[in-house]
């Protein structure tokens, strides 16, 4: 249940999400807000996607987790850990909410239920977010749920000759 008590189960993603988890994608990265990446440089495949999905699945230490409501993929979370032995402790997650479920507490609902995943995970220490700095809604969702900012990367995004935003590192120990 959500703040509005609209129905949303959760549930592990799979290789049959990847059309859902790419209009998702696509939706968010259109809105040109919030993340780095823009819509125009986005050109994932279904088949590509598929491959990422089953990627993950086949990782213990990475995770994707999807939102639905009446059916229909409306959010997602996805974990993925470091390769490297000295950093294989540590991973970071991307959320995703469609526009039309933000604020009403569908993310909450998918950082607590990939926290609940990494802490009884044996193989996750910290789970670590990069958001930007003017996202500040994002920010305290964050840190009412135990993460704290580490570092901040200056003028990291550049979205127009003169409009620069910082990229906030935060973390949380699991």
């Amino acid at each position: 249940m959500t703040k509005r008590s609209i129905q949303v189960s959760l549930r592990k993603g799979n290789i049959n999400d990847a059309e859902a988890v790419l209009e998702l994608q696509k939706e968010v990265l259109s809105e040109g807000e919030f993340m780095i990446s823009v819509i125009e440089e986005y050109e994932q495949t279904s088949e590509q996607l598929r491959n990422w999905i089953e990627k993950i699945l086949e990782n213990n230490k990475e995770k994707l987790i999807v939102a639905e409501c009446r059916g229909q993929i409306v959010g997602m979370i996805v974990f993925r850990s470091k390769s490297t032995k000295r950093l294989s402790h540590t991973g970071s997650f991307t959320a995703m909410v469609k526009k039309e479920y933000r604020n009403q507490g569908i993310g909450k609902l998918l950082i607590k239920e990939l926290l609940n995943w990494a802490e009884n995970n044996t193989l996750i220490e910290k789970v670590s977010l990069g958001v930007l700095s003017t996202n500040q809604r994002a920010i305290e969702l964050y840190k009412s749920m135990g993460f704290v900012e580490e570092g901040r990367k200056i003028k990291e995004v550049k979205f127009s000759d003169d409009l620069y935003v910082d990229d906030i590192l935060m973390y949380k120990f699991v």
